[in-house]
């Protein structure tokens, strides 16, 4: 159990870690696709991967089950990507990012309303929550207030709230006892399916040029079988050790990694109000998790 509760955390960090750098490569692709085309072109690489990996099909035991798979699919993949994206583009970067990084909340507020388990709503959480969001606050805004706009702002929210349903979703996925490979190819599978209607009622090329140039090949790759292939997996895996709220705590980290890696790779300056949003966002992270931590320091006496 222990060992368990610590690989959790352990894939939890390194699926956010991975996650944060995200940004990064996202913006350096957007040079030569549109959104729509590289959340296309990642995710197609990702399935690809995993199909090589574990060349096997899976079988579902009934219609029921693969309803859970299509609304993964919808949630995980094709509605949250294209909600973030679209926010993007009618609000700064800076809101989506605060507001994105509320998931966790959102999270246990469905799984409260589920009557699940880890719906428990408990002070540390909350707490947490608070100092967290404060510190994600001051990463994303350096220290200005944040500029609301209405439209783009409530869809980042509807996007966090998706990426909840999709934590849960998997949470449901998980408990039919497939393997993790195979599921999450599977969730992909409609993820891309859904994704096309989109792609034929936008103009989109795809084009395949850029992948010639190393820098965008690179960074496409990274998308395809970093963050999409082997992220998914371990998310999908931290989400069947810990839960999905455990889980979502961590998106608090996002920012702080992609401040991280932008301060190294872009060189952009680090002010001091992003280095007090980035030791508040820890500090939350800390206090949100500590109840899980002080079980597994009590559980080694």
């Amino acid at each position: 159990m222990k060992n368990d509760l610590l690989k959790g955390h352990l894939l939890a960090l390194l699926t956010i870690f991975l996650w944060g750098m995200t940004f990064i490569s996202t913006k350096i692709l957007l040079q030569a696709w549109q959104p729509v085309e590289i959340l296309f072109l990642r995710f197609v690489i990702g399935f690809a991967a995993l199909w090589l990996i574990c060349p096997k099909l899976l079988c579902s035991n009934n219609w029921r089950q693969e309803l859970y798979f299509a609304a993964a699919g919808l949630c995980g993949i094709t509605m949250y990507y294209l909600l973030e994206n679209i926010a993007l583009t009618y609000t700064q970067a800076a809101n989506v990012s605060v507001i994105i990084s509320a998931a966790p909340f959102f999270t246990l507020l469905v799984s409260h309303w589920l009557s699940q388990a880890e719906g428990h709503i408990h002070f540390s959480f909350l707490a947490g929550f608070v100092v967290a969001m404060l510190g994600i606050c001051l990463l994303s805004t350096s220290g200005s207030a944040l500029q609301l706009n209405p439209l783009g702002d409530f869809l980042a929210l509807a996007a966090a709230f998706v990426w909840s349903l999709y934590s849960l979703l998997v949470k449901k996925i998980n408990s039919f006892g497939y393997n993790l490979i195979l599921t999450t190819r599977r969730i992909f599978f409609y993820g891309l399916l859904l994704i096309i209607p989109i792609l034929l009622g936008t103009d989109v090329q795809l084009p395949l040029a850029p992948l010639l140039n190393f820098k965008y090949a690179f960074n496409l790759l990274f998308l395809g079988l970093g963050a999409s292939a082997l992220c998914f997996v371990t998310w999908n895996f931290a989400v069947k050790l810990l839960g999905a709220v455990k889980t979502s705590i961590y998106i608090y980290l996002n920012p702080v990694i992609t401040l991280c890696g932008s301060v190294i790779i872009l060189h952009e300056q680090l002010t001091g109000s992003m280095a007090v949003g980035v030791i508040l966002a820890l500090t939350g992270l800390l206090i949100s998790e500590s109840p899980d931590w002080f079980k597994q320091a009590k559980g080694r006496k």
